[in-house]
């Protein structure tokens, strides 16, 4: 979450010269400043910092009475919300050549084309990073600029300098930048791995070091990692022309949207992953609150991306809060009607072309059949919201409704994911290993 982040103060300095950080990130908003790590002192007129700038570039400053120490801004833009990244950042300035004291990689290729460069003088201990200072993993360590997302593997190298490939390699099958688990590195005395293992203990350090975190705010832990993304909420799709709407907003990972009361319109959700040619897929919505005007507009099943202005409504296959069936033109007579609490069963088969949903657990039957299978679909939401909000949580197999476990957690068919209610025979979470297996 936003709020979330995790710190540990070093009893002890460390190497002031030479460290490695090492994490997997998948970002959940766009467009305002996004920490990753941050140390600071003395009012901020000493801090390091690396962080998503609005824009969406990676920028890695030292800031040392107040000037920069170093610097380094990519080009390249990261605004993609479905995928995880792998960021590095080795920090050596004992090296003779100025331009590999800071050297910035994504996904296992370094950063070269930058917009800032500023480069550490010579085997100078500037960086307050190794100082008795707090180090802090989700804001810029000013308690600002939280980082909306989730992180993975973080490893931190004290007095060694590693590049990208000792924490990740090319999967020879699909050529995929993937995470080496078991990293051989010498952590050093501040170093540490977090790898979230412990849902109840989230910064505890697997290093061997025990240089455990301690979380501020209310961290969850997900099976969305990079081994296996599992989807979510997709932010960069909504509305007319595919640009995001003012009267709509995303928390939990983007695993849940809230309709505003203030705007008064009608407003789309499709999932990050789609699904064609082949498979049967199976998520979860639950409604937290329809708002007002919604039951009649709620509208939950799978949609075409278009770019038209009623977008996924008239493309889609849905299911009403009224108990109707929607298939992008009329509504028709269907199942049990819905109201806050209940939760929607999405179970899409390509390989027949059918679609049904579950109340609560509960099939209504099969809404639709002859589904073309060589389209695209996703799983998408629509609702109104007017004098007060629309909320709903998905769950994708993550196994949260927002971030409430899922109360007795059900795995599909190739033993994945978390459900609230059974996943029906055959059919499998929205993720990109069922994709890979069964599409």
């Amino acid at each position: 979450m936003a709020s979330t982040y995790l710190t540990r103060t070093p009893s002890s300095a460390g190497n002031r010269t030479t460290w490695t950080w090492s994490a997997w990130v998948k970002r959940s908003t766009t467009g305002s400043a996004s920490s990753l790590f941050g140390v600071h002192y003395s009012s901020g007129a000493y801090q390091d910092n690396l962080y998503f700038q609005s824009s969406g570039k990676l920028d890695w400053f030292i800031w040392n009475n107040n000037a920069y120490a170093g610097r380094i801004t990519t080009d390249r833009l990261f605004r993609d919300v479905s995928a995880w990244y792998h960021v590095v950042c080795v920090y050596d300035n004992t090296l003779a050549t100025a331009t590999d004291r800071m050297k910035l990689y994504v996904n296992g290729v370094r950063e070269t084309s930058l917009s800032n460069v500023t480069n550490p003088v010579q085997n100078s201990t500037l960086s307050n990073v190794n100082t008795t200072n707090p180090f802090i993993l989700g804001n810029d360590g000013n308690g600002n600029n939280h980082f909306d997302g989730s992180m993975s593997h973080i490893h931190f190298i004290d007095g060694t300098a590693y590049d990208a490939s000792t924490f990740g390699e090319t999967d020879a099958t699909s050529g995929i930048w993937k995470p080496k688990t078991s990293p051989s590195v010498t952590y050093g005395t501040n170093g540490f791995f977090l790898k979230y293992g412990n849902s109840a203990s989230l910064g505890t350090d697997s290093s061997g070091n025990a240089n455990n975190f301690t979380l501020s705010g209310s961290g969850t832990q997900t099976l969305d990692t990079p081994s296996n993304v599992f989807a979510t909420i997709n932010t960069l799709v909504r509305r007319t022309s595919l640009i995001g709407s003012p009267d709509q907003s995303f928390i939990d990972g983007n695993l849940t949207s809230i309709n505003n009361s203030s705007g008064g319109t009608t407003d789309y959700n499709v999932s990050t992953l789609g699904m064609t040619g082949s498979g049967k897929y199976y998520a979860e919505v639950k409604i937290i609150t329809l708002g007002s005007n919604s039951t009649g507009t709620f509208i939950t099943g799978i949609s075409k991306i278009v770019n038209t202005a009623n977008f996924p409504m008239s493309t889609g296959l849905g299911y009403r809060a009224t108990g109707e069936k929607y298939d992008g033109a009329n509504s028709t007579a269907y199942g049990a009607t819905l109201a806050n609490g209940d939760i929607v069963g999405i179970a899409f088969d390509l390989d027949s072309g059918t679609l049904t949903f579950y109340k609560n657990g509960v099939s209504q039957g099969t809404a639709f059949t002859s589904i073309d299978a060589s389209e695209t679909w996703f799983i998408s939401t629509t609702s109104y919201g007017s004098t007060s909000e629309a909320k709903f949580s998905y769950n994708f197999g993550n196994g949260y409704f927002g971030t409430t476990a899922v109360a007795t957690p059900e795995s599909d068919s190739a033993g994945i994911g978390k459900f609230e209610y059974s996943v029906p025979s055959g059919y499998y979470a929205l993720c990109t290993k069922n994709i890979a297996t069964y599409g």
